[in-house]
């Protein structure tokens, strides 16, 4: 038998493995998790211990609640910047860029959270957020949010997918679901675990509509969303973003556009910004998104930050087949960004790395203590992060994959 087939089946084997143990421990990590968020709320600033303590002494401690616009993610507390870069204005080069960013950081917090930031702080239109239906967990798993850029001097219409949730065991096992599926016409395959978490029924085929009913699917809620919009704002555009697994549906979603033919859909679509995204598909679905995106004008910008290990995964090899497509904008611990074919390093495990990858990581420690003095307080790093950052010794690659280096690289590098 074929060496790589042999591989493929051992490597499908390991990742149906994980995704049953992450089943097994599914509610004790959600219940964990929710723990510590909880605790990361009470005392993670200065100001929530102060306050905490106050309370405490009063013996009337309160517990702040998860649904509130106050309640910060595990991601918000990697990096809890909320305000845009005042130094990027509209119509700059970086700016749908930087803002991409920070709506795809964005996506990982609550309603009231992401409902006060939009309207309050970037004083922009909150459109919708929205949770669907995963029917192969039986559950809502995929996140997103809508809003119009006010600021902007086009009608731009901003879709922001959610990436993975540090404590949701459902997104970790879309993925580790590396299972094929054959986008039909096109004779591209994709990662299954990625078509699903948009909508993608067990059966192979696609929900009729999901704005009526139950439950609601990632794709055509979205679609539909944006056709009730663009009826009404004839020269209304729309962008669409994510960061890690959000990457990875922001730019399948206009390959199911496609794949239903819809044309005055993807006539509208602008730009496809996704930071630390996946790859997603093989060398078909590549050459097929490719021709798509030159025939409707479409801009497609995928940002790797230095060794970050999800852009490497799952890999490209003769096993698996995965490919990513398009140029990337790879960006450097120095923050200096090129536009190259491939990230250097293609795939994680590379033995000309392993030195780098561990000298990048103690560099980022010590680069947290420089940028506030070289940048300005926005630049400062939470203690989680400082924390965080630690890691990258000893896994080199994982923190690097947090969204604190995506943002900076927006707005420091050229590119």
């Amino acid at each position: 038998m074929n060496p790589a087939i042999i591989r493929r089946r051992v490597i499908m084997y390991v990742c149906t493995l994980v995704q049953t143990v992450l089943h097994y421990y599914e509610k004790r990590l959600l219940k964990r998790g929710s723990q510590f968020e909880m605790c990361l709320n009470l005392l993670g600033n200065k100001s929530n211990f102060s306050t905490f303590l106050q309370n405490l002494l009063r013996g009337k401690v309160v517990v702040p609640s998860k649904t509130s616009a106050s309640f910060l993610s595990t991601i918000g507390h990697l990096d809890n910047r909320v305000e845009l870069d005042k130094n990027i204005k509209p119509g700059s080069n970086k700016y749908f860029a930087t803002l991409s960013a920070m709506a795809s950081k964005l996506a990982y917090e609550n309603h009231e959270f992401i409902k006060f930031t939009v309207e309050i702080t970037w004083k922009m239109e909150l459109l919708g957020t929205y949770s669907f239906w995963d029917e192969r967990h039986q559950k809502d798993t995929t996140q997103a949010f809508m809003f119009r850029d006010k600021n902007a001097d086009s009608d731009i219409i901003f879709v922001a997918f959610r990436g993975t949730e540090v404590f949701d065991a459902d997104d970790w096992r879309t993925d580790f679901d590396i299972s094929w599926y054959n986008l039909l016409g096109v004779n591209g395959r994709v990662h299954g675990g990625f078509m699903r978490a948009l909508g993608l029924k067990l059966d192979g085929t696609w929900p009729n509509s999901t704005m009526t009913g139950e439950h609601r699917h990632a794709y055509n809620t979205i679609a539909e969303e944006l056709k009730g919009h663009f009826k009404t704002n004839h020269h209304t555009k729309f962008i669409l973003t994510g960061h890690s697994l959000g990457g990875a549906l922001a730019v399948l979603f206009p390959a199911v556009l496609a794949l239903h033919n819809e044309v005055k859909i993807l006539e509208r679509l602008e730009a496809v910004y996704t930071f630390g995204q996946p790859r997603v598909g093989d060398e078909r679905l590549g050459e097929f998104m490719k021709e798509q995106f030159e025939h409707y004008g479409v801009r497609y910008y995928r940002f790797v930050y230095s060794y970050d290990i999800v852009p490497r995964l799952p890999y490209d090899d003769s096993a698996l087949m995965f490919k990513h497509f398009g140029t990337c904008i790879y960006v450097n611990s120095i923050y200096e960004a090129t536009a190259v074919e491939e990230e250097p390093f293609k795939n994680y495990f590379d033995c000309g790395s392993i030195v780098t990858k561990r000298v990048d990581a103690l560099w980022e420690l010590v680069r947290g203590f420089l940028l506030p003095r070289m940048f300005g307080p926005d630049y400062k790093e939470t203690l989680l992060l400082r924390m965080f950052r630690m890691l990258g010794p000893v896994f080199p690659g994982l923190p690097a994959h947090g969204p604190q280096d995506y943002i900076n690289a927006t707005r420091l590098a050229t590119y």
